[in-house]
């Protein structure tokens, strides 16, 4: 026989679980969770409200809601190089044995024997030789597949986490939340395109198509039935700076209404995002916290943000205070 006292103890039980549990199904359900009030949030809930709410002088079709984001600096960290050029890096000794001649060629004898001093004076042609020396003179899918290899076992010098983890959970709650509400979000990026694409999906939900960047030349090739796409050593479009409208316009075909970046190089790329008619949005990801990721700015040589927060401050565009407005930065962190 059921007790009145056992009854009790029943619901009493189940009133607990769920006291316990509503802050957490709370936050669940919350978009930006990950945010503090401030204004960087509001603005972008006023300016997501604004253009969705059918009547509106500033509605936006769904069709029309493109959202464009720069990756390095602005979706994961880029600290202490862009995750790319450590990747190249590292495919330098991986292939060593297969090049001889680098033991004796600057600037890969300076990867091989760790010289730093040595590697920082071939400066950006250097490192633009080592990247299209361990990137290119290979398929498509054997790019990705070293690139995949490369993601699935390398950790961050100083986080000791995978780099995928080194991404800003605020900007994938914001990627989710402009698609729950109709936006297309788009990567408009420096970063060479076939590298992004081996990630993006997985970690921000981005579909190939939609991840735009830097590019090789390729040429195709019939291999006897097996055809392959050749990557070339030779730039075919440098995506940063005047390349993002650019590439935006010639690959999307439309203005985009929402425009993220962290550095001068996506200054072009919030300028053309602003200037369309209508209600328009311009981020910037400042990094102002030193202890949980790095602080930086006008005087970096990793993601400089000079001009570009200059016009964001005389614009009125949205500034985000990583250390003022994130509860945490990355997903392994507890919320």
């Amino acid at each position: 026989m059921i007790t009145l006292k056992a009854i009790l103890c029943v619901n009493w039980l189940r009133c607990m679980t769920l006291a316990l549990l509503l802050p957490v199904l709370a936050q669940a359900g919350e978009p930006l969770a990950s945010w503090n009030d401030g204004p960087a949030k509001a603005s972008i809930t006023r300016f997501v409200q604004a253009v969705t709410t059918e009547g509106s002088q500033d509605f936006v079709r769904p069709g029309e809601r493109l959202a464009v984001f720069d990756n390095d600096g602005t979706l994961w960290s880029e600290q202490p190089l862009y995750f790319q050029l450590l990747f190249a890096l590292d495919e330098v000794k991986r292939q060593a044995p297969q090049h001889p001649e680098w033991k004796a060629t600057q600037p890969f004898k300076a990867v091989l024997e760790n010289d730093r001093q040595a590697l920082a004076a071939a400066g950006v042609d250097g490192l633009l030789k080592i990247v299209a020396a361990t990137s290119t003179g290979i398929t498509s899918e054997a790019f990705t597949a070293n690139a995949k290899a490369w993601l699935a076992q390398a950790r961050h010098p100083k986080t000791g986490k995978p780099y995928t983890e080194m991404v800003f959970q605020p900007m994938l709650e914001l990627l989710d939340y402009l698609r729950a509400n109709g936006f297309k979000t788009y990567i408009v990026s420096g970063g060479e395109v076939a590298f992004m694409r081996a990630f993006a999906e997985q970690v921000y939900g981005i579909p190939p198509e939609q991840v735009i960047g830097s590019t090789f030349q390729t040429r195709f090739q019939p291999d006897e039935g097996q055809p392959s796409i050749l990557r070339l050593p030779k730039l075919a479009h440098n995506d940063d700076g005047p390349g993002k409208p650019e590439s935006i316009e010639a690959i999307i075909g439309r203005r985009p209404i929402l425009a993220f970046g962290n550095s001068d190089g996506d200054l072009q790329m919030l300028q053309w995002t602003a200037a369309g008619s209508g209600k328009r949005f311009a981020g910037l990801v400042h990094h102002t916290d030193a202890r949980r990721e790095w602080a930086y700015d006008r005087q970096s040589r990793v993601g400089t943000l000079n001009k570009a927060l200059d016009e964001a401050n005389e614009r009125g565009w949205t500034v985000v205070d990583m250390a003022r407005d994130w509860k945490r930065v990355y997903p392994f962190e507890a919320p």
